[in-house]
């Protein structure tokens, strides 16, 4: 099994589409790479804690590989929209592709290098909190 974390915009929609595709064993929302431990929604949303919406992809690479997940990555955000995806606007709604594994970084390269003028951003990934209960609003 492998894993991508990848912010979008709403990590419910993300989610959502992801869930639908063969290969991929489990979806998890959460917020990464912000600056506190435990943050709550309402901090995040109103970007005080410096955490992106994020979802965590849990794959077979034997049905899916991180080529074609990136592929279907890009068919739903704008990687030229700054800190905005749809409707979704604000620091936490940014997006994002942060990976554990450091093969991951060539292909992830490969993936944004063609594309000018982005403000997609890729990182390893430093942390990944799940809240305990989370409420659609």
């Amino acid at each position: 099994m492998s894993v991508i974390y990848l912010a979008g915009g709403c990590f419910w929609g993300v989610q959502k589409y992801f869930d639908q595709f063969e290969g991929i064993i489990k979806t998890t929302v959460g917020y990464a790479n912000g600056r506190t431990e435990n943050p709550k929604y309402e901090d995040v949303k109103a970007g005080k804690t410096g955490h992106v919406e994020t979802v965590k992809i849990e794959y077979d690479e034997s049905l899916r590989s991180l080529n074609q997940i990136l592929d279907d990555y890009y068919k739903i955000i704008d990687p030229t929209s700054l800190n905005k995806q749809g409707e979704d606007e604000g620091i936490s709604y940014r997006t994002g592709i942060y990976y554990t594994n450091e093969s991951d970084l060539e292909i992830i390269q490969n993936k944004t290098s063609y594309k000018l003028q982005l403000v997609l951003f890729y990182y390893i990934l430093i942390t990944f909190f799940t809240p305990p209960v989370l409420e659609y609003f």
